[in-house]
């Protein structure tokens, strides 16, 4: 090892020197170091949003086919022209649209062929015409040309989502049924419109009709029950463990115990979920009132340790002055610091919120993973959340299914997005420097 007191003055600063460049080579290669790290990273957010959206944006079009119609007013309305329900449950509108597609096609002759031609229509199509007639409550024109949804077949086709070059026997549908949809689309009698029913409407068992609007209600009411639960409870938590709990091993203990919680897989919360809630206390399951009692459950160390941070970050000194002046403790922690502490406190419950609402594996274990096809109306009843919907239909062969599932998964993203920006735009609007 060289003695540096030893050397001349020019061996020591040529030493220095030596030394100096190495040490900022190590910085431009750590700085390149990072910058590469942070490429990488975006990278793959780049190439992950670009996959999820270019499989899920054509799902916001849906294929319709045009057919003409003649209703018989005289089997659906009652003696003053209104739809009779009953009447209309009774009228066998399947079988008026199939006939009207059969006219489209009068060279369709035989029994197979009528009915792979039947197949260009959604399952639900006379369902939905029944929907759409009855909420008018009326047949102003019962004579004339109504759009229908095609089955969802059809509609990857008409997206170029199924091959036509592939064999007829890995394809959906047959060359013949290719040929009908040509026709339809010579005729102009086959068009792509916004799907709407994607966002007014619940799970269906045909990807046509499918929605999220049940889905998206079911983790709404989840989360408010998760707010009204683990908001409260965390902020009294906080509170005690910084100004009134005792200095001692349980105080230890309880703050471990905390700080682990927070680091718990959420499958495991799903499983107290199961054998409390439902096993124990017998409540309904798939109901977003045990949700959100399960997210309020996972979500509960994270506010208090965000809610503990911000008490901390506030000055010691304003909860002195209000001591000296004769407020109690509570006054003081209550009046004083929490309100100075509140924006913090909101950050944190936002965050936590947000990780709640991309959870699926604690949902699942309380049964949220059930096929629901009405909007929930309330706490009890049957309900699914977002990201159990899209499991549910990410697990399916259906590609239309693959495709709405990506545009879900879109939809929750952008859902998270903005609760994450909400959280940082209050912080930075509430916060206070001292």
């Amino acid at each position: 090892m060289t003695d540096f007191a030893s050397l001349s003055i020019e061996e020591r600063t040529a030493h220095l020197q030596a030394t100096l460049t190495k040490r900022h080579a190590k910085e431009r290669r750590l700085k390149i170091y990072g910058m590469v790290a942070i490429g990488f990273a975006l990278a793959f957010l780049v190439t992950l949003l670009a996959t999820v959206i270019g499989n899920g944006y054509t799902a916001l079009q849906q294929t319709e086919i045009r057919l003409k119609l003649d209703i018989p007013v005289a089997e659906l309305v009652d003696e003053n022209g209104v739809i009779d329900a009953k009447k209309s449950a009774n009228f066998n509108w399947d079988g008026m649209l199939k006939k009207a597609l059969r006219q489209e096609f009068p060279d369709v002759k035989g029994m197979m062929d009528r009915r792979k031609l039947s197949e260009l229509l959604s399952a639900n199509a006379g369902f939905e015409l029944r929907q759409e007639i009855e909420a008018k409550g009326r047949i102003d024109a019962p004579s004339g040309y109504f759009w229908v949804k095609s089955s969802d077949d059809v509609d990857m086709l008409m997206k170029g989502r199924m091959s036509r070059d592939i064999p007829e026997d890995q394809r959906r549908l047959s060359d013949v049924q290719i040929g009908w949809v040509d026709q339809l689309i010579d005729a102009n009698s086959i068009q792509k419109v916004f799907n709407k029913t994607f966002f007014t409407k619940a799970d269906s068992r045909e990807p046509e009709s499918a929605g999220i609007l049940g889905a998206v209600v079911g983790s709404a009411l989840a989360l408010i029950v998760t707010v009204i639960l683990a908001l409260p409870m965390a902020v009294m938590a906080a509170i005690y463990l910084e100004y009134f709990a005792k200095p001692g091993r349980l105080t230890d203990l309880i703050e471990v115990n905390i700080n682990n919680l927070a680091a718990v897989p959420s499958i495991v919360f799903g499983l107290l979920g199961l054998s409390v809630f439902l096993g124990f206390f017998g409540m309904p399951r798939s109901a977003p009132l045990v949700g959100g009692m399960v997210l309020a459950l996972m979500t509960l160390p994270t506010i208090i340790i965000a809610t503990r941070a911000s008490i901390r970050a506030v000055p010691s000194s304003i909860r002195d002055a209000a001591l000296g002046i004769g407020a109690s403790p509570m006054q003081a922690a209550m009046h004083h610091v929490l309100p100075l502490a509140a924006p913090g406190i909101l950050t944190g419950t936002i965050i936590g919120l947000a990780q709640a609402l991309g959870e699926t594996a604690p949902l699942i274990m309380i049964g949220m993973v059930a096929f629901i096809v009405d909007v929930p109306d309330g706490l009890t009843s049957p309900a699914t959340a977002l990201p159990v919907q899209i499991f549910i239909w990410s697990d399916s062969a259906e590609r239309a299914f693959y495709e709405r599932s990506s545009l879900a998964i879109v939809v929750l993203l952008m859902f998270l997005i903005t609760m994450n920006l909400t959280a940082v735009y209050l912080r930075r609007k509430l916060e206070r420097k001292w």
